[in-house]
């Protein structure tokens, strides 16, 4: 049960950590625990027909498994260091974004070859957006599509599965020092290693936070976003989304000063059902496939909160919001958004009524019930203000599903290689607080392995 490396966790981290490592040093013996299961039993039971919504598996199939939270969230690699993680912070912009395009061309070589780099180099947009308050950031986005980002991580693990040992559906319980190197236990065994990368991506927060209490790795609070995803025709967004596909957009409320995004743009796709902890949230993703695809386009509108002391929780406050969702709604909810700003709550005769149909079966609802009046506030100023550039967001029939958060681990203190603070113990990927995004984490991987093998 020796290993020289393990690796905790299957995400895009963890994967391109081990992909990394097999690179420069094939000889090593490598581990890869991963709480969910491998990619081909990776399914969740909603079918819209016999199960309609959330049953709360044991191993959620869209958060856990091989490819990680991001292998069912449409395969957007945003190249910049604008946003998408702090990265940047701890190794310098010029080798995160190096470190992102060899990622990209790692996804090319396994089944990505032929899809489109946008980028929002010089588009009109962006004066478009300035005039309007609104602010674009920079990107190259690099979109697989759900379905051919499977492809590609079918790909790497058939390239991984002879060469590193996986370990599916084992979840790991906890993390021990000793002489010469670290234990790690699982299923009441206990795997020895000389280094460990843990890779636990956004859905092992708590148990992240547990491991730093119990080895005292120091950690600070992070962030929170808190918000809802907005479904509404194709063809309102066209213009942007057929140009530069995902257009990350910022504005400052007038009301309050917050920052309100956008986040996760699914042109002609689909909203979904995720599941944290036992919370029922909701998230988006499309397809390259043009068969797959459907007349709507989803994004999230996020309003990021930090809290000061002596609050530390910043989790735990996302949770009480999305766990009144669920009470309220038995789920999800979506409400247009013509009712919202009249006051009223959305039936199924309204929903029915819409010119638009819901690509998700959410429990029609009141979200004035469940989203802090601040939050709400500053999602119904940048409906207003995406408009101004996109005339139709605004439309009585716009859906609105909630709540949508998403949640960051504590950020872990860690150097410059992602070490902590004890020599050969690495923290990466959206595990560590540091990473929020596709491209980070894997960066993060490639960078702790290329540490390890120098």
């Amino acid at each position: 049960m020796n290993y020289d490396i393990i690796i905790i966790g299957a995400g895009p981290g963890g994967i391109f950590a081990a992909y990394e490592l097999m690179q420069h040093k094939p000889e090593l013996r490598v581990a890869v625990f991963e709480a969910g299961h491998e990619l081909s039993k990776r399914r969740c039971p909603i079918d819209g027909d016999k199960i309609k919504s959330c049953i709360s598996c044991r191993s959620c199939s869209i958060m856990s498994g091989f490819g990680g939270a991001g292998a069912f969230s449409d395969g957007k690699y945003n190249i910049t260091n604008d946003f998408g993680g702090t990265l940047h912070e701890y190794i310098g912009k010029k080798n995160a974004l190096k470190l992102m395009h060899y990622v990209d061309e790692i996804n090319l070589k396994f089944g990505g070859e032929g899809t489109k780099l946008y980028s929002t180099a010089g588009t009109r947009f962006k004066t478009l957006c300035i005039q309007n308050d609104l602010h674009l950031l920079d990107a190259s986005v690099r979109h697989l599509g759900t379905d051919i980002n499977y492809i590609v991580l079918e790909n790497i693990y058939a390239y991984l599965k002879d060469k590193v040992e996986f370990f599916f559906d084992t979840p790991v319980e906890s993390i021990k020092i000793i002489a010469g190197g670290y234990s790690v236990n699982a299923k009441d065994e206990a795997y020895t290693c000389e280094k460990c990368i843990v890779s636990v991506g956004r859905s092992g927060s708590k148990w992240m936070e547990q491991v730093c209490r119990y080895l005292d790795i120091p950690t600070r609070s992070n962030r929170v976003d808190i918000g809802v995803r907005v479904e509404l025709p194709a063809s309102v967004f066209a213009h942007l989304t057929d140009e530069l596909y995902e257009s990350k957009i910022v504005y400052r409320t007038e009301k309050y000063g917050d920052k309100v995004r956008t986040f996760c743009m699914n042109p002609k796709g689909s909203v979904v059902n995720e599941n944290t902890n036992g919370i029922i949230t909701v998230n988006g993703h499309s397809y390259e496939d043009p068969e797959k695809q459907t007349e709507n386009t989803n994004f999230a509108l996020l309003v990021a909160k930090h809290f000061s002391e002596p609050f530390k929780d910043s989790n735990g406050y996302g949770e009480s919001i999305a766990r009144l969702s669920n009470m309220l709604g038995g789920g999800v909810i979506v409400q247009r958004f013509g009712d919202l700003i009249r006051g009223r709550r959305s039936t199924p005769g309204r929903i029915e009524d819409a010119f638009i149909t819901p690509t998700l079966n959410a429990t029609p609802g009141d979200l004035s019930l469940v989203l802090p009046k601040r939050i709400l506030d500053g999602i119904i100023e940048m409906i207003y203000a995406l408009d101004k550039v996109a005339p139709g967001t605004a439309n009585d029939d716009t859906l609105l599903y909630g709540v949508e958060v998403k949640f960051y681990n504590m950020e872990v203190k860690v150097n410059s290689q992602l070490e902590t603070c004890y020599p050969g113990l690495y923290i990466i990927g959206d595990g560590s607080g540091i990473t929020h995004s596709l491209s980070h984490a894997s960066a993060s991987g490639v960078l702790v392995a290329r540490d390890i093998t120098k």
